[in-house]
């Protein structure tokens, strides 16, 4: 796989955030690079500027885990930083990253009956299934009222990145559109290291690319971020503002898939909007089942 010019752009952009403060480097006059030097960075890694040289060009297979922690250290790289560039090491080597097969068979049409049974027995909160191309697979019926502006006619399959960078309605149903874009890039990003191979998150990345100059500025960032655990704001077009805590869940049967839940803290007034938009969605059933 040849990736050197993500882990060139990766390293670059990483070695330009570490200040010689942060560092404990004496920094000097007349700096013509942001952040650290490439002599700085080997200096603290523990290893020859050349080979550090050579890392930054993109040549990291074959680099030793004990080499890239030393790099990650340097580079004072969080956990999933770190993480992906273990990822772009290997994919850089031949390996399959994080277990995953690297040729998948075709996705089924449909989700498993149990998985679906599981997203149904929430009832109060949002749970859905999404892939690590943003494609929103299965979801509860709280989850469909909820990302009713996301699924539309339900017409192709949803999209919570093409929703978020080319549907103007993004923008009302995330108040904190900004940081949810650079979210989303980054969580894509991450995948894009753990998996090189999936075409399908390749070719949406290209159509992002070419059709949002928001999303191409921030996948030229290399950021890359985890989902996990959090709080985020929502409008919604029928309750109004949510704030919901989200937790991510992996999906050890289905490699790359996880599994999504929003809930509102117990008594608050999210609580009550979620409640009233169950109930929407209940009317919005038996108006369509009494056609």
């Amino acid at each position: 796989m040849d990736n050197r010019a993500d882990v060139r752009e990766f390293l670059m952009t990483r070695r330009a955030k570490v200040t010689p403060e942060a560092a404990g480097v004496i920094g000097g006059a007349n700096r013509r690079v942001p952040g650290l030097r490439r002599s700085e960075v080997a200096a603290l890694a523990g290893v020859s500027v050349e080979y550090y040289a050579k890392l930054e060009r993109g040549a990291i297979a074959g680099a030793s885990a004990s080499v890239l922690d030393a790099v990650s250290r340097a580079l004072q790289l969080d956990d999933t930083e770190r993480a992906h560039l273990f990822d772009l090491a290997r994919a850089a080597d031949g390996i399959p990253s994080s277990g995953r097969a690297r040729r998948r068979a075709a996705r089924p049409a449909q989700p498993r009956p149990s998985l679906q049974w599981a997203l149904s027995a929430i009832t109060d909160g949002v749970a859905f299934v999404r892939d690590q191309r943003q494609d929103l697979l299965a979801t509860n019926e709280l989850g469909r009222a909820f990302y009713s502006p996301v699924i539309g006619d339900g017409g192709r399959t949803p999209n919570l990145a093409r929703f978020q960078f080319l549907d103007p309605a993004a923008h009302d149903f995330y108040p904190d559109w900004d940081l949810f874009a650079e979210m989303c890039v980054a969580i894509m990003r991450a995948e894009a290291g753990r998996d090189p191979h999936d075409k399908g998150l390749q070719d949406l990345v290209g159509e992002l690319s070419t059709r949002s100059d928001t999303f191409r500025r921030l996948w030229g960032a290399h950021d890359v971020r985890s989902h996990g655990a959090g709080t985020k704001r929502f409008h919604h077009p029928v309750v109004g503002d949510l704030v919901l805590a989200y937790e991510e869940l992996a999906i050890t049967a289905e490699p790359g898939q996880v599994l999504m839940v929003y809930t509102a803290e117990p008594g608050s007034p999210s609580a009550e909007r979620l409640r009233l938009l169950a109930s929407w969605a209940a009317d919005s059933t038996a108006v369509d089942l009494s056609r």
